[in-house]
């Protein structure tokens, strides 16, 4: 079991730490400078608090709106299992409204993230005695407030942009142009205290390679943000990681590894990444955790893991995505379930069950009897029990609908279904081919490099099929598919190739005001000069 500890305090008083979301209600606190913090292990548990805030639905509201809400994976009921009021069932369709539960759980988590980054700025900047540490400390919780700023903007577009601890003033939208100009402006005034250091020393924290990694995710969609396009900056950024000489791309041999529960600050490719530990303690109204076999691993292959609980089993991928794994060389193959399953020694996982509970449908008279088949997990997802209530029905055809994708490899070892698999922000395979997409659409090359060789740099330690002799956008597009399925940014991706609006599985809406998710309305009614998004 890793220990979260190790690289990045959390607090104990995590509950002083709160965001201002009433904005008619000030916020007293015993985290005062009088009070707390006023040694190094407290000053250590107040910057931890921002940590901790961040991580609470990182690997829940995030992934699932980020995942859900395009092609690369679907959620659907089965047997009225998982519906949960349609939540899942609007993501997929682009039906959400303001009072949808994911999208309020986002908003909410990342305003308290940004309370949570505004306090201990505020307080830390008044106590820690002045020098490099007191720099650093800084410059990481404004690295950290950026990150979620980025979020935020991303997924809401004119947000408000509070940045004072005890600044109780409404506030109302900021457009997005001006949004992303503080964000890189506070990137930028952070760069110089940042650390430079990587691996086990800053693991979980931001660096100044953090920064730029994130500058450049920005400026490569600085078109979409602004109206404005950045390629030779998005290409700058890319470089200044590069150059850094910090960071590979991981082999073959390694690439699935990256994202096993024993993942760390060894991984040659971890830009920064979001550490899970499941000894930790949630901050206050999140969920904390991270359980990606909970929803990934069938029901029926509990034993193939050893898992010590039963997975939930809910979701899967659609077979359009799963077709751009056409390369029978590429270890992201090895990603997923697919097909008749086996248990490691080679036999068939077998399931023993009713001819009525293998197929609900069965209308023989000897639907009791005992039926025992091998386990084949289809690509296809169909809405057998009921289409309107996104219901693919409650029998073993149902459970075993989709393929799994298990990249964050199921942890044998939490009895809690919460897993020590860290989940990487940015990788270093996304900088080599955020670059080669800056090229691709018109910026300068720089290094040496093209976009023909920064993609084949990735793709020769993932596949081995022989190196492409020409690359696309499209090929690009495709190229990210594979790379960082289930890592939070197809649906940035689709958004920036216009794809966002396309159909899969079941959605056929277009409407192009999704690309923004709506304001909730409790952050409405708190906060009158908020205005809501067009087209809800």
């Amino acid at each position: 079991m890793k220990n979260i500890i190790k690289y990045i305090i959390f607090p104990a008083l995590a509950g002083l730490l709160v965001s201002c979301h009433d904005i008619d209600v000030p916020i007293t606190t015993q985290m005062t400078p009088e009070v707390f913090p006023q040694n190094e292990d407290q000053y250590a548990q107040t910057a931890g608090a921002v940590y901790s805030a961040f991580r609470g639905e990182y690997a829940h509201s995030f992934f699932f709106m980020s995942t859900i809400s395009t092609d690369e994976g679907i959620l659907p009921a089965r047997g009225g299992n998982w519906y949960d009021n349609q939540g899942y069932m609007k993501m997929h369709y682009h039906t959400w409204d303001e009072d949808h539960g994911a999208t309020n759980y986002l908003w909410y988590t990342l305003q308290k993230t940004i309370g949570v980054a505004n306090q201990a700025h505020y307080v830390l900047s008044d106590v820690m005695p002045e020098g490099a540490k007191k720099n650093t400390t800084l410059a990481e919780i404004q690295t950290m407030r950026a990150i979620t700023f980025f979020m935020m903007m991303d997924f809401y577009g004119n947000i408000p942009l509070d940045t004072l601890y005890g600044d109780f003033e409404p506030r109302g939208n900021t457009p997005r142009a001006q949004v992303f100009e503080y964000i890189e402006n506070e990137l930028k005034r952070s760069i110089p205290s940042l650390s430079e250091e990587t691996g086990e020393a800053t693991y979980g924290r931001p660096t100044k390679w953090t920064a730029y990694a994130l500058l450049a995710k920005m400026y490569l969609n600085a078109e979409y943000y602004t109206g404005t396009a950045r390629w030779n900056d998005c290409i700058a950024a890319c470089d200044a990681v590069i150059n850094a000489g910090k960071f590979a791309i991981e082999p073959r041999s390694s690439y699935l590894e990256m994202f096993y529960p024993d993942n760390g600050p060894q991984m040659k490719e971890f830009i920064f990444a979001v550490p899970f530990d499941p000894s930790a303690t949630s901050h206050p109204g999140t969920n904390g955790q991270m359980y990606r076999a909970r929803y990934d691993v069938p029901r029926s292959l509990q034993n193939k893991f050893n898992l010590p609980f039963r997975p939930s089993a809910p979701m899967s991928t659609l077979p359009e995505f799963y077709a751009i794994f056409d390369d029978e060389g590429d270890i992201r193959n090895d990603q997923w379930l697919t097909g008749p399953q086996y248990l490691d020694d080679g036999s068939p996982v077998m399931v023993t069950t009713t001819k009525k509970g293998y197929d609900q449908f069965y209308t023989g008279d000897d639907g009791g009897d005992p039926y025992t088949y091998h386990v084949t997990l289809s690509p296809d997802i169909v809405l057998r029990q009921n289409p309107d209530l996104f219901d693919c029905g409650n029998d073993e055809i149902a459970w075993n609908m989709g393929y799994r994708n298990i990249k964050f490899y199921p942890d044998a070892s939490s009895t809690n279904r919460n897993q020590n698999n860290d989940v990487p922000y940015l990788r270093y395979s996304d900088v080599i081919m955020m670059k080669a997409e800056a090229i691709l659409r018109g910026g300068s090359p720089t290094l040496g490099h093209t976009a023909l060789s920064l993609v084949n740099m990735v793709r020769e330690n993932r596949s081995t099929s022989p190196a492409w002799t020409s690359v696309t956008l499209e090929d690009l597009y495709n190229e990210r598919g594979r790379e960082f399925v289930y890592e939070c940014w197809r649906r940035n991706d689709m958004i920036r190739f216009g794809k966002f609006e396309g159909s899969w599985g079941f959605k056929t809406n277009s409407e192009v005001h999704r690309r923004i998710l709506p304001i909730p309305t409790d952050a409405m009614v708190l906060n009158p000069l908020l205005e809501q998004n067009p087209g809800y």
